[in-house]
């Protein structure tokens, strides 16, 4: 393994070799608080299970979570109702857009994952159904994570997303229209929607999710975040569906559990090394990072890090 001294210089330049790329892909207009964001951002962040932590660029400047807010919610809902999840929401990669309607319609009411829009509407529901504060419980389980109180959700996105959330208010209720919503529908967009508010940086959102690189175990608090079992599941999960239509690419290129998001973040998994996090909010047709992508697959392949 290379040495820290040498992970941090490998950081600086992959940075620099990947500022071609800041010209290319679009920011997230959808969402007109985040097309607000300067394109020409960029960042990657390195936390190892041992408590090292490597960084370049913009690693302390504050994005929103987005889909990578999915992550959080699916282990706190598996955590809070255990097998009984699976009963609502399958485990299966979903060959349609992250925000498909009629795949929902096909398979009444019941989302095909955890990680596209109305998997991730479907757990905010359980969320929503098993916390007296859903919202508060969410940011508490980050700060948690990560060792910090300094984690809110941004609520100009917030607020934009409430206003803008239209298609994904139809796909809960569609899934309402199956009984597969068991809460009011506004209560539940409220939380789904602030939970892709969270805002966070580089630095805390690698060092949040390493339980996920330890087995279920947080190393720096040594707590039991998730079973071991849990653990795995994720990662699987992210394995085949946590890079939208991009998640059969990336596994064949990458070979890492990863999960992105439209605020421009990726996260990847390295079981029993650490996690990746790369932000930049450019993004591609798949809605991807540009630059994100190119950081972790040249980081990883620089090190020789895939699960295959």
């Amino acid at each position: 393994m290379k040495q820290p001294q040498a992970i941090t210089a490998i950081l600086q330049q992959l940075l620099e070799q990947c500022q071609p790329l800041y010209s290319q892909g679009k920011v997230a207009d959808y969402i007109p608080a985040l097309a607000k964001v300067a394109p020409d951002n960029a960042a990657i962040a390195v936390a190892t299970i041992d408590g090292q932590i490597h960084t370049a660029g913009a690693a302390d400047k504050n994005f929103s979570l987005q889909s990578v807010s999915k992550i959080f919610g699916l282990v706190m809902a598996m955590n809070r109702i255990g097998d009984d999840l699976w009963q609502r929401v399958n485990m299966e990669p979903s060959g349609q857009p992250f925000n498909s309607i009629v795949q929902v319609e096909w398979e009444k009411g019941i989302p095909r994952n955890p990680v596209i829009n109305a998997g991730a509407i479907l757990v905010a529901d359980v969320l929503v159904s098993h916390y007296s504060a859903s919202k508060s419980a969410f940011l508490t389980f980050i700060r948690r994570l990560v060792g910090e109180e300094n984690i809110y959700a941004d609520q100009q996105v917030y607020l934009s997303e409430l206003e803008h959330g239209n298609r994904n208010a139809a796909l809960a209720y569609l899934m309402k229209s199956f009984g597969n919503i068991e809460a009011e529908v506004p209560d539940v967009l409220a939380h789904y929607f602030h939970q892709c508010a969270t805002a966070i940086n580089c630095r805390q959102l690698a060092t949040s999710l390493l339980f996920l690189a330890n087995r279920g175990v947080q190393p720096h608090s040594n707590e039991q975040i998730c079973s071991r079992r849990d653990a795995h599941r994720v990662n699987a999960i992210l394995s085949t569906s946590g890079m939208y239509d991009q998640s059969g690419e990336f596994a064949f290129k990458v070979g890492l559990p990863a999960k992105s998001g439209v605020g421009g973040a990726i996260v990847a998994i390295v079981p029993q090394f650490g996690v990746i996090t790369a932000w930049s909010p450019a993004l591609n047709s798949f809605g991807n990072s540009v630059v994100g992508m190119q950081l972790i697959s040249l980081f990883a392949e620089e090190l020789g890090l895939s699960l295959f």
